[in-house]
């Protein structure tokens, strides 16, 4: 998750109208949209995954179920400016933060660790298919979803939207990942696209994982100006 979007946001309360509020549910609806999808991206993705010795996909289905907690802490930021629109960063955010920075440190540890283990066993995917057909897919909802934020973010003058639609851009990232090394063993046959996918996946949890705790230990997110 991109943590900075947990920022002020600059709409100050005296200025608050219906539109806004109409783009404050807007707002909640794609966040709930984004749990929903990544609730069913994850388990399909680390279905096959699984069952095709995919790492890579494997991998995509696990950090979907993280971007599942990011959408809830968005989601409750959102519900609580709606309610308290002055109102401070709660400590359910905060421990919201702590978990998931955890969550992402311990993807990437699983996947470093699947990684050594592919490479000693000499194991390669079964079948990669699954893998294009799910990163085509995301790619075009989140897509689709990266351009709903930004616009809502954009009419609301909140920084904190526009940045979580960042985000969403680096989750089209990570499918273009996983699509590039799908696609490269589908046509190659080059046993190490799935170990250097995986790669890529382990360098972005990293970062975000890097990036949540240092949100978490500075406590410095509030809802509105």
């Amino acid at each position: 998750m991109n943590f900075r979007s947990w920022v002020m946001i600059k709409v100050p309360v005296q200025q608050r109208t219906s539109q806004d509020d109409k783009l404050f549910a807007t707002a909640a609806r794609l966040a709930i949209f984004t749990i929903a999808y990544n609730l069913v991206e994850g388990l399909v993705s680390m279905f096959f995954g699984y069952s095709d010795e995919t790492l890579t996909l494997f991998g995509f289905g696990a950090d979907s179920f993280i971007e599942v907690m990011s959408g809830i802490g968005i989601l409750q930021m959102v519900l609580r400016i709606k309610r308290n629109p002055g109102s401070s960063v709660s400590p359910p955010e905060v421990r919201a933060l702590q978990i998931t920075g955890i969550a992402f440190y311990l993807l990437s540890a699983g996947l470093a660790a699947g990684i050594v283990i592919s490479l000693v066993q000499g194991r390669t995917p079964e079948n990669t298919f699954w893998g294009t057909v799910i990163a085509i897919v995301s790619i075009l909802v989140m897509l689709w979803l990266f351009l709903m934020k930004r616009r809502t973010g954009r009419l609301l003058n909140s920084e904190a939207f526009i940045a979580d639609s960042r985000f969403t851009l680096v989750c089209i990232y990570m499918s273009v990942v996983l699509l590039a090394s799908s696609a490269v063993y589908d046509f190659t046959g080059f046993r190490y696209a799935d170990v250097i996918g995986a790669a890529g996946l382990i360098w972005f949890s990293f970062t975000e994982g890097r990036e949540a705790l240092e949100k978490a230990r500075k406590k410095s997110y509030t809802g509105c100006c």
